[in-house]
């Protein structure tokens, strides 16, 4: 090869590179909760369509991404449990919600069609207690008349890894029954008294579809996608309602985001005929002084995308969009908070 040559296809070469490097540079990632995943899936594929950026998002829990954005080895994390004021102050991170949606529990019944059984929180606690163990234990077919109901063991399924979704559970049962919230009590990781853990929202839904007599509970798209059989559940006011985003978007209705510390609002156990017990939002956790301004701005235009078009998206997956009102405290929450190494707003 002649020297000139050699050359130019170094300079071809090394431009390719650079080329690649700043694709690779541009693109966003994140961690945290499984129960986002997969409108945020949805939602980064749209986004990639129409901005050419990625959004890399690993679904290992709210304790992961806890940590993992404490560590900033991931431009965001996500955690459906909010941290509280003093925690996000101490991190120097800002809090905001992307999205709301449901937990619903599910069965692996023969004969037993989605949304016909029917639970109360306390039947539901004493299940998870490991007080309840048989499918025709007298609590449970006095609220379901003519369901076919065995002496079927029941297994219970939960999380293994620390959850956002086992806090919105926990959370919720710790409110309606005192025996769950003297002996497990509300958390993202708990002591279970009884049953077999799955990793995830996914893992959950592998173990229930899996075990025969099995109830588990995961976040309503989860159930949707793998044709499982959720239930109802009895609420606040005392009616039994069907999860969908009208049921969420009822929960959400009372929430006062303006004047939650952090935007910590927990949409579980919210008063209201329609409202799903066990709703909730999940969260955005970002550092409020970013080394690299471009970087956080991109995650920002990702979010501030998603709030703006990705609407019908989370309504064809059953999540409910945050309100506008909501939209508007969040973008001015970047304003004021989010700021580079010299202290000037990135947004």
């Amino acid at each position: 090869m002649r020297l000139n040559q050699f050359v130019k296809t170094a300079v071809v070469a090394a431009g390719a590179a650079v080329a690649f490097s700043s694709a690779v540079a541009a693109d966003i990632t994140g961690a945290g909760a499984t129960f986002p995943y997969p409108i945020y899936s949805k939602w980064a594929e749209s986004y990639k369509a129409v901005s050419g950026t990625g959004m890399n998002y690993q679904s290992i829990g709210s304790g992961g991404g806890i940590k993992q954005i404490k560590a900033k080895t991931v431009d965001f994390g996500a955690s459906d449990m909010p941290l509280k004021a003093e925690e996000l102050d101490a991190e120097g991170l800002i809090q905001f919600p992307a999205i709301m949606g449901g937990v619903v529990p599910i069965v692996n019944l023969d004969g037993i069609t989605p949304g016909q059984l029917k639970f109360t929180p306390d039947v539901l606690a004493a299940i998870y207690l490991g007080k309840v163990v048989k499918w025709n234990d007298p609590k449970i077919t006095a609220l379901n008349p003519g369901a076919k109901l065995t002496d079927q063991d029941i297994t219970v399924v939960h999380r293994s890894d620390g959850s956002g979704t086992t806090f919105l559970w926990t959370d919720f049962l710790s409110k309606t029954n005192a025996d769950f919230q003297k002996e497990v009590g509300a958390g993202t990781a708990v002591k279970w008294p009884a049953g077999v853990g799955g990793k995830g929202n996914e893992g959950v839904a592998a173990n229930v579809q899996r075990i025969k007599g099995s109830i588990g509970y995961v976040e309503y798209a989860y159930a949707k996608k793998n044709k499982m059989s959720h239930t109802q559940l009895k609420n606040r006011d005392g009616q039994f309602v069907q999860p969908d985003d009208d049921t969420f978007k009822a929960a959400a209705a009372g929430a006062d985001w303006a004047k939650t510390p952090g935007m910590g609002v927990v949409l579980t156990n919210q008063a209201g005929k329609a409202s799903w017990p066990i709703t909730g939002a999940s969260f955005i956790l970002l550092h409020k002084s970013q080394a690299s301004a471009e970087r956080a701005k991109e995650v920002l235009k990702f979010f501030d995308w998603s709030y703006k078009n990705g609407g019908a998206a989370a309504t064809e997956l059953d999540y409910v969009a945050m309100p506008p009102a909501v939209v508007k405290l969040v973008l001015e929450s970047w304003k004021a908070n989010v700021k580079d190494a010299s202290g000037k707003a990135v947004w």
